[in-house]
């Protein structure tokens, strides 16, 4: 601003024009606010990466880390926000009366189970995107690498065992998109959480659990369920998986071992006793990182681009599609240079592209933003 006609503009008495135009037309927020490129980052802090529960306060540096990302990625404008409440009804209490302000909402670190009502809660009352980035990002980033596994150890999704280490948002949300996407049955799922194997006999399964039970069987060991498994999935905790148990699964597996910050097994151990698997960590510093900052800043700038008023399968669909594909293309030559130490071809050690892929972001978001129709919206 260069004086006191400018200031009069930006606030009184000329702000009063652009007010009394969204009084009249709410849609207008869009055209003269800020809104249709703010997202808000809101957590409670009761699952913060491999820490725990560790409290709305100490997760902010998380969230204003995730804004970072947000920004140098996609462009998008950030307020996050850290709610001291474990009550989910107070929670989406809370998210409602706020959610004028933003565009889209990325919900963040909140504990099972309660992460998933209040996710379904929020997406039926709410008019704007809102997505538990550690169930719906987790899971596309997931199901690309798992789509680009198989395709390189030459097995067909509908032929294979796949076993879920861990139960809480972001098992849950993978094996929900697996099915959606991949048309991987029930049958194919076996799903491990601390106590072992779940199965229909346990009579205090949550309703997450449910569908993904098994009949009783006399072993529910971890290690009995991975035998003969063609994929492993890992989202539980490190060290869990062992050896023996990667050497016990099918020809040519792919272990998902996306524990933070210790893997449920390392690479090097599986490699030891199986050198035909792939495998897959949530490490920077490890071939084929499974990481949502590939993912969750495009679905985002895809969503507000289009005007979606909510996130549909189909657009994290196309967007594991994209992110599937990329990694297929010849890598760019400054990324080969950054990266000359590690595999940069389309194979057992780079089945997803890097975070800083340059080309991330005008790949997907409109591959996404395309998945996106009218018709979702009365939908």
């Amino acid at each position: 601003m260069r004086g006191a006609a400018d200031l009069s503009l930006a606030y009184t008495p000329g702000v009063a024009a652009p007010c009394l135009a969204i009084s009249r037309n709410p849609e207008d927020a869009y055209r003269y606010t800020g809104k249709g490129n703010l997202v808000g980052i809101i957590s409670n802090g009761t699952a913060v990466l491999g820490l725990g529960n560790i409290g709305p306060l100490a997760a902010k540096p998380v969230m204003e880390g995730k804004a970072m990302l947000f920004k140098k990625c996609a462009g998008i404008d950030v307020f996050d926000i850290e709610l001291s409440t474990e009550r989910p009804e107070h929670f989406i209490e809370i998210v409602l009366a706020l959610a004028d302000t933003f565009g889209a909402i990325n919900l963040e670190d909140i504990a099972a189970p309660d992460c998933f009502q209040i996710q379904d809660r929020l997406a039926e009352q709410l008019s704007i995107p809102i997505m538990h980035d550690d169930q719906s990002g987790t899971a596309v980033v997931a199901c690309a690498a798992i789509e680009n596994a198989l395709r390189i150890q030459d097995k067909k999704i509908c032929d294979v065992k796949l076993v879920c280490v861990g139960a809480g948002a972001a098992g849950i949300g993978i094996l929900k998109l697996a099915r959606a996407y991949f048309g991987l049955a029930l049958e194919q799922i076996h799903l491990v959480d601390s106590r072992g194997l779940v199965t229909v006999d346990r009579l205090d399964l949550p309703t997450h659990k449910l569908p993904y039970a098994k009949p009783p069987v006399r072993d529910a060991s971890l290690a009995e369920a991975v035998r003969g498994a063609d994929v492993l999935i890992g989202v539980s905790g490190g060290g869990i998986v062992t050896p023996e148990m990667v050497a016990s699964m099918a020809g040519k597996p792919v272990i998902m071992a996306m524990a933070n910050p210790d893997p449920e097994i390392m690479p090097a151990a599986v490699h030891a006793v199986r050198p035909d698997a792939i495998v897959a960590t949530g490490r920077s510093d490890l071939p084929n990182q499974v990481n949502n900052s590939v993912c969750f800043p495009y679905l985002f700038r895809a969503a507000l681009d289009a005007r979606a008023t909510r996130f549909t399968h189909a657009m994290f669909a196309a967007a594991v599609a994209a992110l599937a594909g990329l990694a297929e293309e010849p890598a760019p030559p400054e990324l080969r240079k950054m990266y000359r130490k590690e595999a940069m071809e389309f194979g057992p050690e780079y089945i997803l592209p890097k975070q800083d892929d340059p080309r991330l972001r005008g790949h997907m978001v409109p591959a996404i933003e395309a998945a996106w129709t009218p018709a979702d919206a009365a939908a």
